[in-house]
């Protein structure tokens, strides 16, 4: 460890930590005070700026593509002819779950709600005919763009032109030069781990108390949701902690268990939710009228602020994302060796795209479908209550056997977040080292700090009894000077690999 120690990047490692732990007894301390401040300043980026997330979503999607179909879709992930290290599957699993797969599950229970007592819906028609459009689209083309786009870029940095410095600037070198070792590449690696710690906290801030409900209504006692929330936070902690240092072995594992759980609580809903038919001809009708209207929605600005709808959602999302950014990519990336980047573009969009579409499918329109048959008035009773947490919980306990299937959502929830935040744990851990080899990895200590780290702020965030907006506040400005970041990289990544291209066909 000593000589370990040498190898560590400790700027990169104690600034964060200094301030995160400040942030966090701030949070606590003055709780008021915090969300007054994260609200003023999230009304200037998201607001006043949004148009600026909206076209680096766009632009990032469409680079992609072009990425994927051109002459880099060609580009072996590795040595040429190398074969993938892991099976499509194993490959996928990973890939689905380092990224917001707890979230996924989370709305696509209850996302519709939220679209149908918006105004906006309102104005373009019914809720039958929207409601299901936008949890699709939010969630689907745009989203995994930014993974995927950056998945070649540090797959191609990592594997062809084999770098050992495993940083967000690291990236950005073939356009920053000698800059990238200068206080350039030193800004952008802080602003890549803030950001990350961003992204975590508003994940595990906004799905958690749904778990601790659900615990509730299982055992029927009372509880203290904050304490329950933070005891959950510490037991998914240690699931991440203790599959971490068992490295990828145990992260493939516990992804692939995700993977089942989740797929199999899709199936039952689908088979036995009584609502089968509604829910594949209101998903199919959902997913072509999203194709349709693409770039309607994904240019949509409000400028008169009528409903101020995608200042609200569509511009958390995408910033949601690239905070995300930071960690999912380069795990992406980093399984990726002996894959073309045609085939992690493409594969990435098959299953990653694939399973979060046939998740909000399934879920998503079990409970609107509930909603427009009568069956149950969940528009009422949120608009009484204003409880998402409980209303999904209602909306489970519409379905045959409810309290098996809690069980089964608790369970794959938790797996789900130890499976994400084991993969962000290993690359944060990376993050603190000014080198690591091909087939190196960070100390158990490094590895473990991180781990710790990981869980503070959401934590102060609990405690803070943030309410939605101001946790999405956290993303939306974390996630400003990264999307300038995240262009960079992948204008990077097309200078580097058109010359990898020319000296291999001499030209």
């Amino acid at each position: 460890m000593e000589r370990g120690a040498k190898k560590i990047d400790w700027t990169i490692t104690l600034v964060p930590l200094g301030c995160i732990l400040t942030l966090s007894v701030l949070f606590i301390a003055f709780p008021a005070r915090s969300n007054e401040v994260l609200g003023s300043v999230r009304s200037l980026f998201g607001d006043t700026f949004g148009v600026y997330y909206l076209v680096i979503g766009l632009g990032v999607f469409l680079a992609s593509l072009f990425a994927a179909f051109s002459r880099y879709g060609d580009i072996v992930l590795g040595e040429p002819g190398e074969k993938p290290r892991y099976s499509f599957f194993t490959w996928g699993s990973m890939m689905f779950t380092a990224g917001l797969a707890a979230d996924i599950l989370f709305y696509s229970f209850s996302e519709w709600i939220l679209y149908a007592v918006d105004p906006h819906i309102a104005e373009l028609g019914s809720i039958q005919e929207w409601a299901s459009v936008y949890p699709i689209f939010h969630w689907s083309l745009i989203p995994w763009g930014f993974y995927l786009m950056l998945a070649a870029a540090f797959g191609f940095m990592l594997h062809v032109r084999k770098r050992e410095r495993q940083k967000y600037s690291e990236a950005c070198r073939p356009i920053l030069g000698r800059h990238t070792d200068g206080v350039p590449g030193r800004l952008i690696d802080l602003l890549a781990v803030f950001a990350l710690l961003a992204g975590t906290a508003t994940t595990f801030s906004l799905a958690t108390p749904l778990m601790a409900g659900i615990l509730e209504d299982l055992f029927h006692i009372p509880l203290d949701r904050n304490a329950v929330t933070v005891l959950i936070l510490l037991v998914t902690c240690a699931v991440y902690t203790y599959s971490l240092l068992h490295g990828f072995k145990g992260i493939s594992v516990l992804a692939k268990s995700c993977v089942y759980l989740f797929f199999g609580l899709l199936a039952y809903v689908l088979f036995f939710g009584g609502e089968a038919r509604y829910i594949i001809e209101t998903g199919v009708e959902a997913l072509g009228r999203m194709v349709q209207n693409f770039f309607q929605l994904a240019t949509f600005t409000d400028p008169q602020r009528t409903t101020s709808f995608p200042q609200n959602w569509t511009i958390f999302y995408w910033s949601y994302w690239m905070v995300w950014c930071v960690a999912a990519p380069f795990f992406i990336g980093s399984i990726s060796r002996g894959r073309t980047v045609r085939q992690t573009i493409l594969g990435g969009y098959g299953f990653g795209v694939g399973s979060t579409v046939v998740s909000f499918i399934v879920l998503g329109n079990y409970s609107l479908g509930q909603q427009v048959s009568g069956g149950a008035d969940f528009i009422a009773q949120y608009r009484e209550t204003g409880d998402l947490y409980g209303l999904i919980i209602s909306m489970i306990r519409t379905l045959p056997c409810a309290q098996l299937v809690l069980a089964l959502v608790l369970v794959t929830m938790v797996a789900f977040y130890a499976t994400s935040f084991d993969s962000i744990a290993l690359i944060a851990s990376c993050y603190s080292y000014r080198r690591l080899g091909e087939g190196e990895e960070p100390h158990w200590a490094v590895k473990l700090m991180w781990c710790l780290l990981l869980i503070a702020l959401p934590v102060a965030l609990v405690f803070s009894e943030s309410s939605m907006g101001n946790l999405q506040s956290v993303s939306i400005i974390a996630a400003f000077p990264i999307g300038a970041v995240i262009v960079l990289i992948a204008a990077s990544f097309f200078k580097d690999a058109g010359a990898y291209l020319n000296r291999r066909s001499g030209t």
